[in-house]
């Protein structure tokens, strides 16, 4: 049984440069994909953290919650979980990104579950080509050298990492769980099927 805490990072860092305007903010049912990322991380862990750029550390929405400002420039999602980890190098990390509005419960019950295996990374494998989902995933301390090594070389692809880790890979709870929300498109696709 791990005795290390669990700390859930929300990961609200990004430019969303394909959406156009800041995805953390679009709202679903009155709530911003970022609150709602936090409140559901807040049910399975005893402190939830946001992650976040230095220009972003002042957004209203960011501010309402524990920040981790980035330490690290352009190498995407893995300045926040890098910066986390900095911040609580023995702890494992929760991670999700804000744009995943069809995570649930289940979806991070069953990485918790499976919290104990003796792989530095817990995910999901895409039900799309099979690779790992690291926007979704309980990354442990032991996983921190082989990220570092990475960036060491430049490399800054989470999936490459996480293969290379040996992550341990599980099958979504429900189609669809991990689908992200990257452009209008995703977006009225997501809104189209939410509403059905």
């Amino acid at each position: 049984m791990a005795t290390r805490p669990v700390y859930g990072l929300v990961l609200a860092g990004g430019k969303s440069r394909r959406m156009g305007h800041d995805k953390a903010l679009i709202k679903h049912d009155g709530q911003s994909q970022l609150a709602r990322a936090v409140g559901l991380l807040e049910k399975h862990v005893k402190e939830v953290f946001v992650s976040a750029r230095a220009e972003q550390a002042d957004d209203a929405e960011r501010q309402r919650y524990a920040q981790i400002i980035d330490r690290y420039s352009d190498i995407g999602p893995l300045a926040g979980i890098l910066s986390a980890m900095d911040k609580q190098p023995q702890a494992d990390w929760l991670v999700l990104a804000c744009d995943m509005p069809a995570v649930d419960d289940a979806t991070i019950e069953k990485l918790l579950a499976n919290r104990d295996c003796a792989n530095p990374v817990v995910a999901y494998s895409s039900s799309y080509d099979g690779l790992p989902e690291p926007l979704c995933a309980l990354y442990k301390p032991g996983v921190r050298s082989i990220i570092d090594e990475f960036v060491g070389r430049d490399v800054y692809c989470p999936r490459k990492i996480l293969i290379s880790a040996g992550a341990l890979l599980l099958e979504q709870p429900h189609a669809g769980a991990l689908d992200n929300l990257n452009s209008p498109a995703d977006l009225e696709e997501f809104n189209k099927r939410d509403a059905s």
